[in-house]
């Protein structure tokens, strides 16, 4: 796949693609080549199609990796190879899309207090919640991203490699200088060793162990990684009466519909809507005889 390699590696340049996108891309196209042991552009349409019902039926591949791989056969075919969509093309496939848990605000105190002996993990996950970063981001910050002044954060070279701002925190700017006066960091806000000049920083792969810890000592049981304080930044903003579009920019978002999951998510919606079982007038058998099921100070407080 000696030249057709160069020429798709030429294409995700100049489309400015991270490395793991297109060490992916490379990677999928690699594994339909071995499928047929053949060159991939000696491949049909319906071959393709073939080997994604393969990986499907066969291998028992999830919807979403399947999916990565057609948009990456996709990007081979449609730019690479300058195939039209028309003669060659590659269906999207259906996903199931399970919404994110969001941690409330008794969890995120009990996440920052087992953490309180640790001052650095503490401030990393402060940090990320406190300004809705993701993994990538909140590893690659500098100090001088910080602007105290503006009470903001300059997030560089965030997803699709685009900059933003977001909020900075009273709190944690006070947490941040605390940590400063212990850790003294020159360049990464958060560097790889306590003592480090700054040339590297902390590794994702240790941030999101450290969270994994840090929510099982924590007694929090929802499922979800370090995105899990994201997901809980925004949902939060959007309780507080924060607009979608104001919470799209903190977020960097590229679309609005990124951001109207949030809506689903939040009890803002639900905390105004009744249930039409409220509204009924039910008599029932209680421990304390019959009464009325709508008369909350007769059934105790056995549920929480």
């Amino acid at each position: 796949m000696g030249t057709l390699r160069e020429m798709m590696v030429r294409e995700m340049r100049l489309r400015s693609f991270e490395t793991r996108t297109k060490n992916a891309y490379l990677k999928a196209v690699e594994g339909l080549a071995v499928y047929y042991k053949r060159s991939p552009d000696k491949i049909s349409c319906d071959e393709v199609h073939d080997y994604l019902i393969h990986l499907l039926e066969d291998r028992k591949m999830s919807w979403g990796t399947v999916n990565s791989i057609c948009v990456s056969l996709r990007f081979f075919y449609n730019k690479t190879l300058k195939q039209h969509q028309s003669t060659f093309s590659i269906p999207k496939r259906r996903t199931a899309k399970a919404l994110p848990e969001v941690l409330s605000a008794q969890e995120l105190e009990r996440l920052f207090s087992v953490t309180a002996n640790n001052l650095k993990n503490q401030t990393l996950i402060m940090t990320a919640y406190s300004a809705g970063l993701r993994a990538c981001e909140v590893v690659a910050l500098k100090v001088a991203n910080i602007d105290s002044v503006r009470m903001m954060i300059h997030v560089q070279m965030g997803k699709g490699a685009k900059d933003r701002y977001t909020i900075l925190s009273k709190r944690l700017l006070l947490q941040l200088r605390n940590y400063w006066s212990k850790y003294k960091p020159d360049h990464y806000l958060f560097p790889r060793q306590r003592k480090t000049s700054g040339t590297s920083h902390i590794a994702k792969s240790t941030v999101r162990s450290m969270f994994t810890k840090a929510k099982a000592r924590a007694g929090i049981t929802k499922k979800g990684g370090f995105h899990m304080l994201r997901h809980s930044f925004a949902t939060h903003l959007l309780e507080t009466g924060t607009d979608l579009r104001t919470i799209q920019i903190l977020m960097g978002h590229a679309a609005i519909k990124s951001t109207t999951v949030y809506l689903r998510l939040t009890r803002k919606t639900f905390d105004s809507t009744p249930s039409p079982l409220d509204l009924l007038k039910i008599r029932t058998k209680t421990a304390k005889g019959i009464c009325d099921v709508n008369d909350s100070s007769s059934m105790g407080n056995t549920i929480q």
